[in-house]
């Protein structure tokens, strides 16, 4: 049975925000087949690799964020030389926009190949994007980055579970720093793990 990745496109009303907090919500939305979700051995890789070309530092941000929460989860490290029983592909874009945020020109879907990400510049669609309106004043630069997550069996690349996230800061907020994005994006995608099929959930 396949699982079809909806439009991420719900657009959350944060009036009065701008005044009251730098720090955005994240916004997430998660897709399975509604049945228990198998623990066991897992591995984090990038979504796409190239050959003799090492993942990025920021990518390792990413990477370190989403196994955190696996582990949380009840999933194990993979042991050095074993082979693991699942793999979860991680994908992500960070960019500096002039708020508000601007919705993500990217699309994804599994099975569909339309992310790139473990490398330097690589994006992570996101389904047609989310908004973030914000109340009046000024423009101001927001970084504003996305994650997302497929966790799949080895043995045959078939996906059990997915997600998408995407989150802003203010650029002059320690919050917008890559690690400190990387880690609310990766909290927000495993709250309450596996998450209602196919709902946008706010984490603050």
């Amino acid at each position: 049975m396949a699982l079809a990745l909806a439009a991420l496109g719900a657009s959350v009303g944060l009036a009065g925000c701008a005044t009251t907090s730098r720090q955005l919500p994240a916004e997430a939305i998660r897709y399975h087949l509604g049945q228990p979700i198998a623990r066991g051995s897992v591995a984090v890789e990038p979504l796409q690799t190239t050959t003799g070309i090492p993942p990025s530092l920021e990518y390792r941000g990413y990477a370190a964020a989403v196994e955190t929460e696996l582990l949380r989860n009840g999933y194990t490290r993979a042991v050095s030389g074993a082979t693991p029983e699942y793999v979860a592909t991680v994908a992500f874009r960070r960019a500096t926009e002039q708020g508000p945020p601007r919705r993500s020109p990217f699309s994804i879907g599994i099975g569909g190949g339309g992310f790139s990400g473990g490398r330097r510049g690589g994006g992570v669609g996101l389904g047609g994007g989310i908004g973030f309106p914000l109340g009046g004043g000024p423009a101001r630069d927001l970084v504003v980055s996305e994650l997302a997550v497929t966790i799949k069996r080895r043995a045959d690349q078939s996906p059990i579970w997915e997600g998408s996230a995407r989150a802003a800061a203010d650029a002059r907020d320690p919050a917008s720093g890559a690690d400190a994005l990387a880690g609310r994006l990766a909290a927000a995608l495993f709250t309450a793990f596996p998450g209602e099929s196919g709902r946008t959930i706010e984490v603050r």
